[in-house]
């Protein structure tokens, strides 16, 4: 079969690879859609040693069961499901207490596994076991379906904010992920939903989704004050910082109201990730500090159920689709803003 075998910084090349063969208590998955990933764009510029190649990225994805050697499980051939991509190994205080997100004892797929930007995967038995695959029972599309687990990374964020309906909340960022966060704030009933970027194509394709108002990012920082306009001179309630940039961290602590929640959705990259902070926003606002890192297994369920619903309009998303053969197109259009989430589309 054709796979996107990442072989290296800037090494993406769509190869023959051999079929996967599942072994004992595994599944055989043909693959619908696997959106990419902003983590695949990262690795495929600046590389990640966590991964071996040679390798199949993708991991956000959608497809069906063609074989099964795990005749107990209640997933059958020909059910269509997505699958919750961290695979627990072992049971230590964060799998106890239910944040299996946080435990060393995991693998995920994409980085220890073979992912989705291929026509087959397999799905090792512990997933199978441990049932992170979700049967799909509606006629939902399979590349709307494909967003549960950007989703489901965003729901565990807000699992922390508390978004309700005195909020006014600030996304820096308005890529996939910052409108993923906008509109579950805008479904948690925030009063006002802002969006901050400092691409103008980016805040153009934020105008399809129900929020009060677009920011452009300046290098004066005028956009501060634009923002504190918007709020009454307050400030957000809450602010979610869905880009990797010590300035927007900065910002979101300037920006946040007194006794506001702020959100570092978004890492820094591993080889600069130090940030001068001004703390002091912390110390004399009471701010509330939270990192977000993958998603428990409850997030991928409710951002699952959440996608069925219909009230999540994932269908905006997804700007672009293409085949497997056209990856590499798929991160230029991530980077210029011109798309928001790329699907691509393995099957021949």
């Amino acid at each position: 079969m054709d796979a996107a075998v990442y072989l290296g910084k800037e090494q993406l090349p769509v190869l023959q690879v051999p079929d996967p063969q599942p072994g004992p208590g595994e599944m055989l998955l043909t693959i619908d859609a696997c959106s990419v990933c902003g983590t695949d764009l990262r690795t495929f510029r600046h590389g990640d040693k966590k991964i071996l190649p040679p390798r199949i990225l993708g991991h956000e994805f959608c497809g069906r069961v063609v074989e099964s050697n795990a005749p107990e499980s209640p997933v059958k051939v020909g059910d269509r499901v997505v699958m919750y991509i961290v695979l627990v190994h072992g049971r230590d205080r964060y799998v106890e207490m239910g944040r299996e997100n946080l435990t060393t004892e995991r693998t995920t797929v994409s980085y220890h596994h073979d992912g989705a930007f291929a026509p087959l995967l397999r799905v090792p038995a512990l997933a199978v076991r441990n049932g992170n695959l979700f049967r799909v029972t509606s006629d939902i599309p399979s590349d709307i379906m494909s967003l549960a687990e950007p989703l489901g990374c965003c729901l565990n964020a807000h699992s922390r904010l508390r978004v309700g309906l005195k909020d006014t909340v600030a996304v820096i960022g308005a890529g996939p992920i910052g409108i993923m966060h906008a509109c579950l704030a805008r479904l948690q009933g925030a009063q006002k939903v802002i969006l901050l970027d400092n691409n103008p194509a980016r805040l153009a394709l934020a105008a399809r989704f129900d929020i009060d108002a677009a920011v452009l990012v300046r290098p004066d920082g005028s956009h501060r004050d634009e923002v504190r306009a918007l709020t009454g001179g307050f400030g957000p309630d809450v602010v979610v910082v869905a880009v990797s940039s010590a300035a927007a961290q900065n910002d979101a602590l300037d920006l946040a109201a007194r006794a506001g929640r702020v959100n570092f959705f978004a890492g820094l990259p591993k080889s600069d990730p130090i940030a001068a902070l001004d703390v002091n926003h912390i110390h004399y606002k009471e701010l509330e500090i939270s990192g977000s890192y993958s998603e428990k297994k409850s997030d991928f369920q409710a951002a699952f159920a959440l996608l069925h619903s219909g009230r999540f309009p994932a269908d905006r998303i997804i700007t672009h689709r293409l085949p497997l053969q056209r990856i590499g197109e798929a991160f230029p259009l991530m980077e210029s803003g011109v798309a928001l989430k790329v699907c691509i589309l393995p099957q021949p």
